[in-house]
């Protein structure tokens, strides 16, 4: 089984930002606990492989809190504990020595690292809240307390007027060494402050030449330096991929805490209630906080199966159904085969969406 758990708090939201947070000057940290902890009881929980803290920003939760977390779950963590994958997102700024080692002792073996970006200017554009040196001493800072799983993301593909120097940041990120490295383009969501500034004229959309172009050359030189692309945004040395992750991509069941959070059991998808306040008063007033759910077809497991595996440097079993993908997409150099598995080249997983609604026309 495999936990996420939401930490929806914020200092403030980032440019790009849609997903569910709370801006909050004081983190409600210890009724944020006691929430999750009774979610969790009432939760389908058991032997627990990975535990990951994603958000919003969960390195502004205490370290006491995050002990406090760890310590209840850890009944369900049956495999011996180094064996546990236990995750935390972290804003550089949030990293230091004395964080660093409270969440080692707490039972914190990987460190996601929101970087973004080497370039100050970049993160301002952001609302990013740290500058670029941070990122260095955060590294330092966890591999002193004896964290070396540290993974860096940044972000490509952005407006060519920020004049963003997207080889440099790569180099910035290769000489520190992390065990791991994710690459998410740029995208336009709504409602968020980016939308607002393109519909005024401040800024230009991603461009779709420039989003290729970052992405390819970030796959040659990350590869030259030793990382392996094993799903399409992510690449690790290799042994150090994130099982949590991969859980996901490989169609496992997990279990979400927290506000948003999404839950799968291999046909049923739930998600919770998106809002920190809406979800709070739910667990207060001991009603379910889950918002609503949805069962798969089985055409749409398919389908979700499909697309998963061509994310992933795995691919799928070069056999039928999957031999009925239009001849054209090989043809493209947007497919391979390789000891009897269909996988995406990094041309192709650019263009994931198309293939696999090509093989849906294909298929039926």
């Amino acid at each position: 089984m495999h936990l996420y758990i939401h930490v929806p708090f914020c200092q403030r939201r980032c440019s790009y930002c849609d997903f569910s947070i709370a801006v909050r000057k004081r983190i409600p940290a210890r009724e944020f606990v006691d929430c999750i902890v009774t979610e969790a009881r009432g939760a389908r929980l058991d032997d627990l492989e990975t535990i990951y803290f994603g958000g919003g920003t969960p390195s502004l939760l205490p370290s006491d809190a995050i002990a406090a977390l760890l310590h209840e779950l850890s009944p369900l963590r049956h495999a011996p504990h180094a064996a546990c994958e236990i995750t935390i997102e972290a804003n550089p700024e949030d990293v230091t020595p004395d964080a660093a080692k409270a969440w080692r002792a707490a039972g914190i073996n990987r460190v996601s690292l929101g970087a973004q970006s080497f370039d100050d200017n970049v993160l301002h554009w952001m609302h990013r809240p740290h500058h670029a040196a941070r990122i260095g001493a955060a590294v330092h800072a966890l591999r002193g307390a004896g964290i070396e799983n540290i993974s860096l993301d940044l972000i490509f593909g952005l407006p060519a007027e920020l004049n963003r120097d997207w080889e440099r940041d790569l180099d910035m990120l290769c000489a520190l060494r992390p065990a791991h490295c994710s690459l998410y383009g740029l995208t336009v969501e709504p409602r968020t402050p980016l939308e607002r500034w393109i519909s005024r004229g401040a800024t230009h959309a991603p461009d779709e030449d420039r989003y290729a172009e970052e992405y390819l050359l970030a796959h040659s030189r990350l590869t030259a330096a030793g990382y392996q692309f094993y799903e399409v945004s992510n690449a690790s040395r290799p042994g150090l991929r994130s099982r949590h992750n991969s859980a996901y991509w490989s169609g496992k069941a997990y279990v979400g805490l927290g506000p948003a959070a999404h839950s799968f059991d291999g046909r049923t998808r739930r998600w919770n209630l998106r809002a920190w306040e809406a979800y709070r008063r739910a667990i207060a007033e001991r009603r379910s906080p889950v918002e609503s759910e949805e069962t798969l077809t089985a055409e749409q497991r398919e389908m979700e199966r499909v697309y998963l595996a061509l994310r992933t440097v795995e691919g799928l079993p070069a056999t039928a159904p999957y031999r009925s993908l239009p001849p054209a997409i090989v043809q493209a150099g947007w497919l391979y085969e390789q000891a009897g598995r269909l996988k995406c080249t990094p041309e192709g997983w650019l263009r994931l969406d198309s293939i696999v609604n090509d093989y849906d026309r294909a298929a039926h």
